[in-house]
């Protein structure tokens, strides 16, 4: 094997899915071997629940940034960007087993995942930093709830296919009023997720951008835009709306009371995604989308 390009791995946590009778036998899989390997193995608490015995420490999802170097997550895409919104704060790398169903973020097999995983311990890997979005919710001039999305923050009504009214600014510059279902902000990790199925744009990873897609727009004319990854959007509810959403990746969800202020913009830390050596981002499209191969 070829020298390392990035410093290994000695202090990996397991993470995975639970109630999941799949992800229980791969998890119980990379425990094992890892062990075997000689590595400090550690397992998030609920995901140990499902284990019948493990021989790693036990701790709790919060307490493994200070632990750990690598987390392997062992399920889809939300069970990375649940853990991936916390473990980010202690800089801690992330790494996907695929037990879920598109899988954009788990780029692991799990019927070779210690194989594939090895090399990844070893050194041999790509590195991504990620951003998220912060979403502040102002009410009366005050700072009423935070969120962080490392998909995309939505604002929309409480209740089914119901239209709302907002104002959107971008570095404090008005860029117009809607009646919509509501919008979507997306970073480049999120532009393949909700924003895809609006009829958002793709985003290459490395991208500073995020993007704004309105979600059923009373207007013909309305259309997704792109702007700086830097830029602080303001989301106004307008007077007359009843209580609105916020959503940040579909998870967290705070009020927004009629007259409120969304603030949405950069998070400081960042996400350190790990990719196997020979990760193609183009290749995971062309698979996850069902685009064509070559001619020739």
């Amino acid at each position: 094997m070829s020298t390392p390009t990035q410093p290994p791995f000695k202090r990996i946590a397991l993470i995975g899915k639970v109630h999941h009778e799949a992800t229980r036998k791969t998890l119980l899989t990379l425990e094992r071997s890892l062990l075997a390997l000689g590595f400090d193995v550690m397992i998030e608490a609920r995901t140990a629940e499902q284990l019948t015995s493990t021989a790693a420490k036990v701790l709790p999802l919060q307490h493994l940034g200070e632990a750990a170097d690598l987390a392997v997550v062992v399920g889809g895409d939300g069970n990375m960007l649940g853990a991936a919104r916390i473990l980010c704060e202690a800089d801690v790398a992330v790494i996907g087993v695929n037990r879920g169903n598109l899988g954009f973020l788990t780029d692991l097999d799990p019927d070779q995942v210690v194989e594939q995983l090895k090399p990844v311990l070893a050194g041999h890997y790509q590195i991504e930093q990620r951003f998220l979005l912060q979403a502040e919710v102002f009410h009366c001039g005050k700072s009423n709830s935070v969120g962080r999305a490392i998909n995309e923050v939505v604002l929309h009504s409480d209740k089914v296919a119901h239209m709302i009214e907002f104002e959107v600014f971008v570095n404090d510059e008005f860029v117009y009023s809607q009646r919509s279902d509501g919008l979507i902000i997306s970073t480049p990790t999120g532009s393949t997720a909700y924003s895809l199925s609006g009829g958002g744009p793709i985003l290459t990873p490395g991208l500073d951008a995020m993007t704004l897609v309105p979600m059923f727009p009373h207007t013909l004319s309305s259309r997704p835009i792109v702007v700086d990854g830097h830029s602080t959007i303001r989301l106004r509810a307008a007077s007359d709306n009843d209580t609105l959403q916020l959503s940040c990746d579909g998870h967290v969800r705070m009020s927004v009371q009629p007259g409120d202020d969304v603030v949405i913009q950069q998070h400081p830390q960042r996400l350190r995604l790990v990719h196997p050596e020979d990760h193609s981002y183009y290749r995971v499209l062309r698979n996850k989308l069902g685009w064509g191969s070559r001619l020739f």
